[in-house]
């Protein structure tokens, strides 16, 4: 047994909150170490490869980017740094943490005004709890609110506050480690990073990403390997090609791995298959490049293997050594998805309708996405998708009616657990930044939602954060309403807290539905006569149907109305006749708005073309027999 290091390889995973740059830090990085071709036409936040990701401006999936490093610090040779873009929003904390399972360090990015925020604070105990040593980043130190002293010390606070909360869990924390955390200071967009702090508002006295290369060199430590042991690879990743099927990303943590070589697949269940395999792939930049072998540390892709899942091991057939599964966080709510129930099913030739096609994309996405689960409850058209967030669900939704499926989607529950017999339900860590005026709302919003506050600093900008503790049923529906409260300039991020007993009943919200009571096509006469007393989701010329709700209500109770009446014409002419009628536009609502508006007596009809909220159930008698039941349950 002798152990050896790759000293010409690092491998590095780069964590933050939502926002902070994460991206935009890696595109300088590839920029300046000449990794793309000098002709080639490159996109902003090139690692922000999917369709979603670009339009909502966040990191959806994590992907790994490797960059061939031979600056001045670079002595012996070139040195490949593979480069883990992880998500920033909590909902995606399974990428984060099979992120952190292919790397032996972090860079931890802080916004240089915002500071630790919830997700840092996910980011940063899973890093320790993996025993990875961190790099501090205070990124996009030019803003004008910078205030980075302080956000050194508040980061350095955070470290020493988790280090001390998992002592007892981690015992063996490596404290000199987090006592001595190097920090760079950095501005991603312009492409420079120092070790000196800049003064506030101020760029870095230096002009490249240098002194973060050095810092990782330095900091980042070399993968360690047994020069006599046998292969063991981990799926950490899944892929797919047109030409070679399915591809699994894999870590190698010893031994090699060779193109056509025959290794030991040993799957979830045990069993061990002997399979050849028939491409492998190096990463460089954004693309994947045939190679002939691989050794300990890289990270490479193969083929040969259809069905292989995250977390499973391919090792030495002669010596079969299976690494332990990735482990993820419990999901915290959930929603039922179907197909496509409503009257107006399959108006459009070509859309996903049957349940076999629903499921089947419900299943291979639990290949990839190691937080989701798909859970049967007895019905042949619906199941409950549980994942760690509204957003997460959402994201899933979206993606599969932009490729052609018509679903039913019902209103975002939280997954309770049962403890010492009592119900418990999950919790969130809620921080808010805010202006100083809207302080009172705030606190208004929130207590109605059960939340608790925990925390409260003013910076003396004008600004004040506030830090809440609110049971995850209270955030469903909550972000409309705050923006509307902080007039669009209140920032709220919330990362799961932990389980806690039952809050107890939450309204969140006050106006009822207003339901079309037959179907037909929507008339501006009838909108004019009504729009007085309520706001309308639905424009002239809409088809509707009975049990489709068409707006709000001004009211708390739903109110059953005929969307499609039509003026009755005559011949003679009114004295009225040329005076004209102004009609309000309506609101359209988007996906994520839809989720939050529904009650729980309504669901979510998505189609590739519109998006409605209708009732669970569509007949209006059917409807008023149900509530007279619940009446007389709560009598009695």
């Amino acid at each position: 047994m002798a152990i050896a290091t790759r000293n010409n390889l690092r491998n590095v995973a780069i964590v933050a909150h939502v926002d902070h740059g994460k991206t935009t830090l890696v595109d300088a990085m590839l920029q300046q170490t000449n990794s793309f071709a000098e002709h080639a036409h490159t996109e902003e936040r090139a690692m922000d490869s999917n369709e979603l990701e670009r339009e909502k401006g966040i990191t959806i999936l994590a992907k790994n980017t490797a960059i061939s490093y031979k600056g001045i610090h670079a002595k012996d040779g070139p040195i490949t740094i593979n480069v883990i873009d992880t998500p920033g929003h909590a909902d995606f904390g399974g990428e984060v943490e099979r992120g952190l399972s292919m790397v032996d360090g972090v860079v931890l990015l802080v916004d240089a005004s915002e500071g630790p925020l919830p997700q840092t604070r996910f980011v940063l105990r899973k890093a320790l709890e993996a025993h990875l040593p961190v790099i501090l980043l205070v990124n996009k130190t030019d803003r004008p609110d910078a205030r980075i002293d302080e956000v050194v010390e508040e980061s350095q606070d955070l470290l020493l506050g988790l280090a001390s909360d998992m002592a007892d869990d981690v015992p063996d924390l490596d404290l000199d480690l987090v006592l001595n955390v190097p920090v760079v200071y950095a501005s991603g967009r312009n492409g420079s990073a120092s070790l000196n702090r800049p003064d506030n508002g101020q760029l870095p006295d230096n002009d490249d990403l240098e002194p973060l290369f050095e810092a990782i060199l330095e900091h980042i430590p070399a993968p360690v390997y047994d020069d006599e042991h046998p292969l063991q690879a981990w799926v950490t990743n899944l892929d797919s090609s047109p030409f070679l099927g399915r591809l699994a990303l894999l870590r190698i943590f010893q031994g090699t791995i060779k193109k056509g070589q025959t290794v030991a697949w040993i799957k979830h269940d045990g069993t061990i298959a002997n399979v050849r395999v028939t491409e492998l792939m190096i990463t460089k930049a954004l693309d994947r490049y045939p190679t002939e072998s691989a050794g300990p540390g890289d990270i490479v892709a193969v083929a040969g293997f259809a069905d292989i899942t995250i977390g499973e091991t391919l090792a030495d057939p002669e010596d079969p050594r299976p690494l332990p599964t990735i482990t993820v966080d419990d999901p915290a709510i959930s929603m039922t998805i179907g197909t496509n129930t409503s009257p107006l099913i399959g108006k459009v030739k070509g859309h996903k309708l049957t349940a076999r096609m629903v499921k089947d994309r419900l299943d291979k996405e639990l290949v990839g996405n190691v937080s989701l689960r798909v859970i049967d409850i007895g019905r042949p058209d619906a199941w409950e998708v549980q994942g760690r967030g509204e957003l997460a669900l959402a994201i899933l939704v979206e993606q599969m009616r932009r490729e052609g499926f018509e679903l039913t989607v019902g209103k975002p529950q939280v997954v309770v657990k049962r403890v010492d017999g009592k119900i418990h339900e999950p919790y969130e860590h809620l921080t808010i930044d805010s202006p100083e005026e809207y302080l009172g709302a705030i606190t208004q919003l929130l207590a109605a939602r059960k939340g608790r506050m925990e925390n409260m600093a003013n910076h003396g900008t004008g600004w004040v954060r506030m830090e809440f503790i609110v049971p995850s049923r209270g955030l469903i529906g909550f972000r409309t309403e705050f923006l509307t409260d902080t007039r669009g300039t209140g920032i709220a991020n919330a990362i799961f807290h932990g389980y806690e007993a039952w809050a107890g009943t939450i309204n969140t919200r006050t106006n009822g539905s207003i339901v079309a009571d037959r179907s037909g096509v929507v008339t501006p006469f009838a909108i004019i006569a009504l729009q007085e007393r309520m706001s309308f989701f639905v424009n002239p010329t809409e088809e509707v149907y009975e049990g489709m709700v068409i707006g709000e209500n001004s009211r708390a109770d739903d109110m059953d109305v005929n969307i499609t009446k039509e003026k009755k014409l005559t011949n003679m002419r009114q004295s009225t006749s040329d005076t004209f009628e102004s009609m309000t536009p309506s609101k359209q609502l988007t996906l994520e708005q839809c989720l939050e508006f529904a009650r729980e007596d309504e669901c979510v009809e998505v189609t590739p073309a519109v998006v409605r909220i209708r009732k669970v159930e569509l007949a209006a008698s059917a409807r008023q027999r149900n509530v007279s039941r619940l009446k007389k349950q709560d009598a009695n």
